[in-house]
């Protein structure tokens, strides 16, 4: 089947709106790849349903930038590549999120793809204050179904980074570190997080 034109106005992408944001539960996956091409907010897909996430805070953009920087010098002479959101990220056929950052260890892994990336090696969220059940619970889920080993949690409001790691398809405390602390990875040898510096990031 040939894939669709991608929209080329606004006109375009508001009828796709129009036409389909009232039908919860009948997006497909091209709709919502279409939608999300050209819309400035983050968007996830569940099993036709979309969900637009509330715009981050200042703290939490802070924080995540901070571990995307760690990753991306950790990454870059090893040849692997670290990402910041917005980036889809394909759980399943029928699922997508948008995690704070991921990565993968190597650029010629076929996940990592232009228009979204088919999973990752290790994952991480800043915990939302509208909703901390979706990155405690409805994420780590989704990340386990999806087989990424590795799921950093960052905490703005207990200031702790768990780090979870993914044995006989779910996922299982490596530790929950906290200021004074120095948070480690099971899957990159050699990574650390010193926990008081991360949080003091977010401090105005």
């Amino acid at each position: 089947m040939a894939e669709a034109a991608p929209m080329t106005s606004q006109a375009e992408l508001d009828a796709l709106v129009c036409a389909e944001a009232p039908r919860q539960g009948c997006w497909s996956d091209e709709a919502y790849l279409r939608l999300t091409d050209y819309c400035r907010r983050l968007v996830e897909f569940t099993d036709g349903f979309v969900e637009e996430l509330p715009m981050p805070t200042s703290s939490h953009q802070l924080v995540a930038l901070y571990l995307y920087r760690l990753l991306h010098d950790y990454l870059r002479p090893l040849g692997g590549v670290a990402m910041a959101a917005p980036l889809r990220m394909r759980i399943r056929e029928g699922k997508y999120r948008e995690p704070d950052v991921l990565l993968l260890q190597s650029r010629l892994d076929d996940r990592y793809q232009d228009r979204f990336w088919g999973g990752a090696d290790l994952v991480v969220e800043v915990v939302s204050p509208d909703k901390p059940s979706r990155d405690w619970i409805d994420k780590r889920k989704d990340y386990a179904e999806a087989g990424i080993p590795e799921y950093w949690i960052a905490d703005l409001t207990g200031e702790t980074v768990t780090v979870l790691v993914l044995g006989n398809g779910d996922y299982v405390e490596h530790g929950v570190f906290r200021r004074g602390e120095t948070a480690t990875s099971r899957l990159l040898e050699g990574f650390s997080v010193d926990i008081a510096e991360l949080f003091d990031e977010a401090t105005p």
